[in-house]
């Protein structure tokens, strides 16, 4: 038995939506035993799927086989994830919890007319250095 790589990718909970996934297949992100594949190729148990979700890299081991979407503890049990995945995600994670990045910090961009309003208040007065009364 075999099924479609994008329909196991959600049927695993990997992806929120079938589509997604296909869309991500089709852009490289995900590789089944170590190539560039399209959405449609058929996984097999066994299969060594290497899959890229944001900066997270993830190396799976096909353990099943579902051609619908269940629950989050059955679809946990359709595949492995090896030891070295695990140790790169969690030092990755903790990378990312001591050096966060600088732009994530930014709560916004540009100020509303509000905040602009607000910033401007107490420039109404004329500043400089320069000592002229």
């Amino acid at each position: 038995m075999a099924v479609r790589l994008d329909k196991w990718l959600w049927a695993a909970r990997l992806y929120k939506t079938r589509s997604l996934a296909s869309e991500e297949v089709s852009l490289g992100r995900v590789q089944v035993n170590a190539q560039d594949v399209k959405p449609a190729r058929e996984v097999r148990v066994g299969d060594r799927l290497q899959l890229r979700q944001g900066r997270v890299q993830r190396d799976l081991i096909v353990k099943g086989l579902s051609h619908q979407r269940g629950p989050a503890p059955v679809a946990q049990q359709l595949y492995e994830e090896t030891p070295e995945s695990i140790q790169t995600r969690t030092e990755l994670a903790e990378r990312m919890r001591l050096a966060p990045e600088p732009a994530a910090a930014m709560e916004h961009g540009r100020p509303t007319k509000r905040e602009r309003r607000d910033l401007q208040k107490g420039w109404d007065k004329r500043w400089s250095a320069s000592v002229d009364d």
